[in-house]
């Protein structure tokens, strides 16, 4: 007689790798309900919702009975999670000094009039309400994503905060640290108001570190973070092809700021190319242009060391989404988002929860 040996011997427990999502900031210009089983088909598992095209309407879900409930009931037709939304466009408008360029990414209801520190506070209120408006769409998919993976737990808006000293990153004329003080006061001012809010509803901010951010470093990073006194809902939107060619450790930035990583951008860029002629600052040149220092490339075709940072996010035990921000004017955007998502989903691995050599041990055997 043949013993069953099905419960003697159970599998081993195998920890989950992260979930991997699709920002869809990038296809605005097609509906959610259209993008839903493209996204799927490319292999993800979800996406990080940006609020502008109809992906998410921040006054919409506020104000319109049944609309959260609606977006989850397209994810759940092709079996889609979700762990953030992303106001970038609003956020940018809280501290910039504002110009024409700024009405092409606003709504009519944040741009109003136009005058700068109108815009300025509309966009204030706004991400106040995209708060609010998170949450209420975390809340309602509570029951759908309890059979999902965890993620980190987090419900995140990510987004950028706009910076009133961007202009002044030569320092020239000559600029000394009480000006840039003066940007950095700025943005506590009109961000400490809006992270209290935050804390209020349970929901975190997610910088992306990025140029023309109050943040686009390691070190401004840090001040940015002792502006807002440490504000616990103040972290970051890593994303590191905003940190290589800028010579910034992007590895570092993960390790030194562990307890702010609340939300991973998988983006690529390469730098060192070009002619020649185009430096780090991009020479007044469009994305594309064979002359260009550095480029947005597909995910693994760039040249920021993935393993890297997968390894720092396991070290720091960071269990949330790896979210691809897809970027490549070179190259066709369905293919490059599917090769992306499989690139992500190969290397990415889970934490061991065992001592390799652990099993030496006697009373481990």
């Amino acid at each position: 007689m043949t013993k069953d040996n099905s419960n003697s011997n159970p599998q081993p427990h195998k920890p989950m790798a992260r979930p991997v999502t699709l920002f869809t900031g990038q296809w605005a210009d097609l509906s959610l309900a259209q993008l839903l089983p493209l996204v799927k088909e490319m292999g993800y598992d979800g996406v990080e919702l940006a609020c502008w095209g109809d992906h998410f309407d921040v006054q919409k879900a506020l104000n319109e009975d049944g609309y959260v409930e609606g977006r989850w009931e397209l994810l759940k037709q092709h079996d889609m999670v979700c762990y953030a939304i992303s106001n970038h466009l609003v956020g940018q408008a809280v501290c910039d000094n504002i110009d024409e360029r700024h009405q092409a990414i606003l709504s009519p209801e944040v741009w109003g009039d136009g005058d700068p520190e109108g815009v300025r506070q509309r966009a204030a209120q706004e991400m106040i309400d995209t708060a609010r408006a998170c949450r209420k769409l975390i809340d309602a998919g509570a029951d759908y994503m309890s059979g999902k993976p965890a993620g980190n737990g987090r419900a995140v808006v990510n987004g950028f905060t706009g910076s009133s000293i961007w202009h002044s990153i030569y320092a020239f004329p000559p600029t000394n640290q009480a000006y840039y003080q003066k940007g950095f006061d700025d943005f506590a001012a009109r961000w400490k108001p809006i992270l209290d809010e935050f804390d209020a509803v349970n929901v975190d901010f997610g910088l992306e570190v990025h140029p023309t951010e109050i943040a686009f470093d390691i070190a401004s990073a840090s001040r940015a973070i002792e502006a807002v006194d440490g504000h616990k809902r103040f972290g970051f939107n890593y994303d590191p092809s905003h940190l290589g060619y800028q010579g910034v450790d992007y590895v570092k930035f993960i390790r030194d700021f562990a307890d702010r990583i609340f939300h991973v951008h998988m983006k690529d860029a390469w730098w060192g190319h070009g002619d020649g002629t185009v430096g780090v600052f991009g020479g007044h040149t469009d994305f594309t242009d064979a002359r260009r220092f550095w480029d947005f490339r597909s995910v693994g075709r760039g040249d920021t060391d993935f393993e890297e940072i997968i390894v720092a996010l396991n070290d720091i035990a960071y269990a949330g989404p790896l979210s691809v921000e897809w970027e490549d004017g070179r190259m066709d955007r369905f293919h490059g988002a599917a090769e992306s998502c499989a690139f992500t989903r190969d290397l990415d691995f889970a934490p061991s929860d065992v001592i390799f050599d652990s099993a030496f041990d006697k009373e481990n055997q």
